[in-house]
């Protein structure tokens, strides 16, 4: 798969510019939520930081992916959600204050979490083969620059100019769906001739994880007994993961081609997904 300038210059620039939206959006009434309500937090952060990537590990078993694109899926199950998931339960009339929070403090916890993760995601599916290097503290630094940095810039922004942070904040976020809608078709007209042996390979591993996350956010959360908006929330945080960190992390940190080809496919296919996932809610809410 071809990149370059794009996943090595543009798409960090992207990623800087979603958190950036992020913490434009941050407000301290989002932290106090975590405060009161420990049990929703709970369940939310250990579905993604526990269940999404026993899940991903299983698939890529399952489907007998080669070594370097069962990484590239491990790596979209370690990526926090992002902008894209705060616009579906927005949507979908979730809970908005609990998917900026679970966001928030997912982006912050995978800052540390992804270079640990991912390190031993190679060391398990290159195993002695490896020759790729995944430089632990190095990355983590990358990862502070680029997701935290643009957070404090954005809150620090909401703080001392709250009626420009809330003029910016809807079009920080629209901006970063088309840009990375924009990068994820530059990237496949780019390589338009290897895309379907691409999706041949990646789109049913893709899919499944991304439809099981979805259900498995949303059923996990009525299961505990949390209400509508919160499980709808979930659902749409635990199924929708940052894809432009993905393929940042794949093509820019690491800098390998063919462990960004599930963050391709994914990036895709999670707004069809998505939007089918509005529209069961929407049916099912008209029946009841």
């Amino acid at each position: 798969m071809q990149a370059g300038f794009l996943i090595t210059v543009i798409l960090p620039i992207v990623v800087f510019i979603i958190m950036f939206g992020i913490g434009l959006s941050l407000r301290i009434a989002d932290f106090t939520y975590v405060m009161k309500q420990p049990k929703t937090i709970l369940i939310g952060l250990s579905t993604q930081f526990i269940a999404l990537p026993l899940i991903a590990l299983l698939i890529a078993i399952l489907f007998e992916l080669s070594p370097e694109l069962a990484v590239g899926l491990m790596i979209i199950s370690f990526v926090p959600s992002g902008t894209t998931s705060n616009m579906f339960t927005n949507l979908a009339k979730g809970d908005v204050a609990l998917s900026i929070s679970l966001t928030t403090i997912s982006s912050l916890l995978t800052c540390f979490t992804i270079p640990l993760f991912t390190f031993f995601a190679i060391k398990y599916f290159l195993g002695s083969e490896n020759t790729i290097e995944m430089p632990l503290l190095k990355t983590m630094f990358q990862l502070l620059i680029i997701i935290i940095l643009p957070v404090i810039v954005g809150m620090y922004i909401l703080s001392k100019w709250k009626s420009i942070a809330d003029k910016m904040e809807p079009l920080i976020r629209i901006l970063s769906i088309i840009f990375l809608v924009l990068i994820v078709i530059a990237i496949v007209v780019k390589n338009r001739v290897e895309m379907p042996g691409f999706f041949l390979q990646t789109g049913a591993p893709v899919l499944t994880i991304n439809i099981l996350a979805l259900g498995l956010g949303y059923w996990l959360s009525k299961l505990f007994k949390l209400s509508q908006k919160q499980a709808i929330t979930i659902g749409y945080e635990v199924g929708i993961q940052n894809g432009a960190l993905a393929l940042m992390i794949a093509g820019t940190i690491i800098g390998n081609e063919t462990m960004m080809i599930p963050a391709v496919t994914y990036s895709l296919l999670m707004f069809i997904t998505g939007f089918i996932f509005y529209w069961i809610l929407k049916k099912n809410t008209k029946t009841a």
